[in-house]
């Protein structure tokens, strides 16, 4: 009885010690407060977002709202432009591209002013905008020295602290945004009984209608310009405090607090996106938080947060004392050599799938997917509005969310495709007189759908693309019932493409015209530059997957749809997915154009080699040695996002220390703001956030999915693992990820080679491969 009792005990201290060292391990920490936004540290529930500088005296806490967007719906299709689509055609079809640039520049783009070219806060189209800052500013003994500072983000329960010393006193504050409530919670703590004095300010530069100190709150309202003169979208804000011994006094715009023992200070925020009067939503929120004791809040809060969290684990063995070191620190050593620390790969990939979670919340109604910042922003006019760029960066956000075991935060992204559908359905009318629905590169919450305001950029479809992703889903789940759902939608974006490919008079393929190689140009043979082509690569790998997709629907759904057997006749007429060009790598337009750049950041005619799957090592030898030639002369360098991109490229051509290579470069570190596309410009900033730069949150989470994709792929029929496992990360177990087929897989192993496995799924044989070999793998 003694042994099982000591056994037992065992057991307990090997697992509370397991745990503590997870929490360590997933944990961002810094030993000073932040002194620019890039350092403070995210927190959000999907709806709400704070970002905390931690500064011991003046605290700055940027609040977020998901939908706090400008501008309003508007119809910015030229009906008109349909009428040039057939002059446009005939002139690429006689080489004239920089004529038919011109003709799309000024026929077959967007009415009206567009996106603003990425400024569009005070037109229709609107911006994605910060909420409001909260202002903490905290009365310490002026001439006491701050001390034993320390501020972190743990990702396994979603908190931010901040403690220090001043003087006797050892102050500690704890932040989260609750999953179970629509709240942000700051709690301030000493250990001493002394009294803490704080002034609380909520501030908003622009568009407040109203501003209320309450006896224990502070109340905000205000409504957002709608780009036509007058307003659109309503906000409301509400701080509330509560306390021990609490003492509130209004001193203007402010409140001056007291206590003595925890000081607990509410934030919530709503908008009239949602349908409802935001001040009677926040009002609600707020009570309903605050019935709810705040220990039994938190509590609340990690178990919802947890549920979702912890269904992944990640292990690579590293040098435990790296946690020991400040994240920045870490990101420096990590840039100089990525083997020292495989750690800190495991926190990042793990970091992407905590941004995840937090940026969007596919539980509420109208849910909003992450923007290009996620949910969080700092400035009235977030760079390039914020919005949703389709020509690669939304569908970044979610490249790893079904294989990260995060299948349901892909629901919002695929909600807005439905409603986009609608739009689109409108776009093909206006530019092809077609039916079906096509949308082009950027989309805002208000359902944008036509072109932008110039072709090099604004000209591609992304329709095509982002049924990618309703595919996909299925694909990851099994679910037929959603297959039914999104059969029409899948059908509707072919039958657009159907319509209106035209016959290339060279090679008697029918291509996309006009269309573009994302923000890309080339050379003609009479030395002008353009971007307007028949049938770039991309599109003619985007058609070809599309209609594999709806003839493999069809058939899973025994609809016997006629337009599925003609899109299956017509398969032949199309490109193939790969033309290998006179240089050895796979050819970016229809034709071998000489390139005006050629390291640009965009490699999009690697479409067919990630996301889609028709360039493999195993399946595609030939196309996948012209990949990698490819990525040789396009380089490693790049924002922040197109580095992302290639370490994803580099796993599926199965090099896993090529992809630590470009993930060492993916974390570099980043202080610097201005934008510039390669080069010294991208990396890391000392918050993990991905510096594009400015930050954008797509290199994160490609970041997150290339790490999952080095240790798990599933899209040739059978379940590769560790399919490009670097030499650094020889030894790791890893627990939770996804396969293609709805299959949960864990595994361990040493020397990189499998030691442990299992997989869970449906009953019956899968195909896997492991240590070099194929076998069938039970399912039981």
């Amino acid at each position: 009885m003694l042994n099982k009792l000591l056994t037992f005990v065992l057991v307990c201290i090997c697992q509370t010690s397991l745990l503590i060292a997870q929490q360590k391990q997933l944990r961002l920490w810094y030993d000073q407060p932040a002194k620019i936004w890039e350092e403070t540290l995210p927190l959000g529930n999907g709806q709400i977002g704070m970002m905390p500088n931690g500064d011991p005296r003046s605290e700055k806490i940027v609040l977020n709202e998901i939908s706090m967007w400008s501008g309003s719906p508007e119809d910015p299709n030229n009906y008109e432009a349909y009428k040039n689509v057939g002059a446009i055609q005939a002139l690429l079809k006689a080489g004239k591209n920089d004529e038919a640039e011109k003709l799309v520049n000024e026929t077959f783009v967007t009415k009206g002013k567009g996106s603003g070219f990425g400024n569009g806060a005070t037109v229709p189209y609107g911006c994605y905008q910060l909420f409001a800052d909260l202002l903490l500013d905290y009365d310490l003994p002026a001439q006491a020295a701050i001390t034993d500072y320390r501020r972190s983000l743990d990702l396994t329960t979603a908190t931010a602290q901040t403690t220090f010393r001043v003087g006797r006193r050892t102050v500690r504050r704890q932040y989260y945004t609750a999953f179970n409530k629509n709240v942000g919670v700051i709690q301030v703590s000493q250990d001493t009984p002394a009294l803490q004095t704080l002034k609380i300010t909520l501030e908003r530069k622009e568009h407040i209608d109203s501003y209320t100190v309450l006896d224990d709150g502070i109340l905000i309202q205000g409504a957002l310009p709608d780009g036509k003169g007058a307003t659109n979208l309503k906000f409301a804000g509400l701080v509330k405090v509560k306390g021990d011994h609490l003492q509130i006094d209004k001193k203007g715009h402010t409140l001056q607090v007291s206590a003595r023992g925890k000081l607990t200070i509410y934030f919530t925020a709503s908008t009239s996106y949602y349908g409802s009067e935001p001040l009677s939503t926040v009002r609600m929120t707020m009570a309903d938080a605050m019935r709810e004791n705040e220990p039994q809040l938190l509590q609340n809060h990690l178990a919802a947060y947890q549920r979702i969290f912890n269904r992944v684990s990640l292990n690579l063995f590293g040098n435990r004392t790296n946690a020991d070191k400040p994240t920045n620190a870490r990101i420096d050593n990590f840039y100089k050599d990525p083997a020292q620390d495989p750690d800190l790969a495991a926190l990042y990939y793990q970091y992407g799938r905590y941004l995840n979670i937090s940026s969007t919340a596919p539980k509420i109604a109208q849910a909003l997917p992450p923007n290009l910042q996620g949910l969080w922003a700092h400035q009235i006019n977030t760079p390039w509005n914020g919005d949703y760029h389709l020509n690669i960066n939304a569908q970044m956000n979610h490249w790893g969310v079904e294989v990260n075991n995060l299948s349901e935060y892909h629901r919002p992204f695929i909600a807005m495709i439905k409603r986009i559908a609608k739009e689109g359905e409108k776009t093909a009318k206006a530019y092809y007189n077609a039916p079906g629905w096509v949308i082009y590169m950027m989309t805002n919450i208000w359902g944008y759908s036509a072109p932008g305001e110039q072709a090099s950029w604004g000209a591609s479809t992304a329709s095509g693309w982002l049924c990618n992703h309703l595919w996909e889903h299925y694909l990851f789940t099994g679910d037929k019932a959603y297959l039914k759902e999104i059969y029409p939608i899948l059908r509707g974006a072919a039958q657009f493409y159907d319509y209106t490919l035209v016959q290339d008079p060279k090679t008697g393929w029918w291509v996309t015209s006009p269309s573009v190689s994302p923000e890309n140009a080339f050379l003609m043979s009479n030395g002008k530059r353009a971007s307007v082509v028949m049938g770039p690569t991309i599109d003619n790998q985007i058609v070809r997957e599309l209609y594999e997709a709806v003839i493999q629907a069809d058939s899973v759904l025994a609809i016997k749809d006629d337009f599925a057997g003609t899109l299956k006749r017509k398969l032949k007429d199309i490109p193939p997915p790969v033309q290998i060009s006179s240089s050895g790598r796979v050819q970016e337009w229809l034709e071998d154009y000489k390139e005006v750049e050629p390291t640009h950041r965009h490699v999009s005619h690697l479409y067919g080699l990630y996301p889609a799957a028709f360039i493999s090592p195993q399946t595609t030898p030939d196309w996948a040695e012209a990949a990698r030639k490819t990525l040789a002369v396009r380089g490693d360098e790049g924002t922040g996002w197109s580095r992302a991109w290639k370490i994803l490229f580099w796993a599926r051509l199965q090099d896993g220390d090529h992809a630590l290579e470009i993930l060492r470069q993916l974390l570099k570190p980043a202080f610097a703001n201005e934008t510039t596309y390669q080069g010294e410009g991208a990396g890391t900033y000392p918050n993990l956030f991905c510096a594009h730069p400015p930050f954008q949150i797509d290199g994160n989470f490609g970041g997150s999915a290339g790490i999952a994709e080095m240790l798990i792929q599933s899209h040739n029929g059978y379940i590769h693992l560790l399919p490009a496992l670097p030499k650094a990360w020889a030894k790791g177990e890893v627990k939770g990820l996804k396969a293609r087929g709805n299959y949960t897989v864990d595994m361990s192993w040493e020397n990189g080679k499998i030691t442990k496995l299992n997989i869970q799924g449906k009953r019956g044989h899968v195909r896997i491969f492991e240590n070099g070999a194929y076998r069938n793998y039970q399912v039981r």
